[in-house]
């Protein structure tokens, strides 16, 4: 019967071995085609449509406006300056946010009390926090650095605290069992069994991050504040540089875009591949 049973199985293992290459394949060429469709469809539309070519650019043009910023060196500062603003901001929030969703976790009446303010101010958009962060810290990095803290903290907390709810509560128990006190708990057991929980918070934290320190480079713009993206876009707009603008959002897209393809996209499949679950959020066989 094992003899009947390996064989059986082996033309289910060759399948799975042809079908990966061809998935993966897929999940390359899917985007890519989309996009030059996509690109192909708007520099049609900026040939046939009657209206100025500086009031519609078409790609042609956006492309254009690229070799003048990489000369004279502008969009590559700026995009180096936000990116440290937001890894340096992201770091800042996530050494805030854990212990403090930690304290949370382990002190239910004070999680009664904070809770719904942490839920609000994550639905509060970041740039309402923009004008107070100017009075009282002036066109500084400390302006940046504080809306980009209230952006992100909230939903690091959250995401933390949805993880260690869906642990199950024999782990308590079996941690008492084996005579772990309360910090060998939360580092060995607690911490680890939330990170699907905690990395979800992570990603929608740098999201927040990255959009929040968007808004305020964009009215931030002055003083002793180094030029960055989001300033870029401000001037694109003073000068009626449409190309410029259109440019600077899709510099703003792609870095989004990259950092979730080598950060939290890599982490999320270890995780699931670790727990033995696929994509579709089944358990592999």
């Amino acid at each position: 019967m094992s003899a009947l049973a390996q064989q059986a199985s082996e033309p289910t293992v060759k399948a799975d071995k042809l079908r990966l290459p061809k998935t993966s394949l897929d999940s390359v060429l899917a985007p890519v085609i989309t996009v030059i469709v996509l690109l192909s469809l708007w520099q049609i539309a900026s040939w046939a449509v009657p209206i100025r070519s500086d009031l519609f650019p078409g790609p042609g043009a956006i492309v254009a406006k690229l070799p003048e910023m990489l000369d004279n060196g502008s969009l590559l500062g700026a995009v180096g300056t936000s990116l440290f603003r937001a890894l340096s901001g992201f770091l800042l929030a996530v050494l805030i946010a854990t212990p403090i969703a930690l304290l949370l976790a382990h002190q239910p009446l004070l999680r009664k009390g904070l809770g719904p303010l942490i839920s609000a101010m994550q639905v509060l958009p970041s740039i309402a926090w923009v004008p107070a962060a100017i009075i009282l810290f002036g066109l500084s990095n400390a302006t940046i650095y504080m809306v980009l803290l209230l952006g992100a903290v909230p939903s690091i907390i959250n995401g933390l605290l949805s993880g260690i709810d869906l642990i199950p509560h024999q782990y308590r128990a079996l941690s008492q069992v084996l005579g772990a006190d309360k910090r060998q708990h939360i580092w060995h057991v607690e911490l680890p069994a939330a990170l699907p929980g905690y990395v979800a918070g992570l990603r929608q934290g740098w999201a927040f991050a990255w959009r929040s320190l968007m808004a305020a480079e964009l009215i931030a713009v002055g003083g002793s504040l180094a030029l960055g993206v989001g300033s870029l876009l401000q001037r694109g707009r003073d000068l009626a540089d449409l190309p410029l603008v259109i440019l600077v959002i899709l510099v703003i897209l792609l870095v989004g875009v990259l950092i979730e393809l080598l950060c939290f996209a890599p982490v999320e499949r270890k995780l699931l591949r670790d727990r033995g679950i696929n994509r579709t959020g089944g358990k592999n066989v």
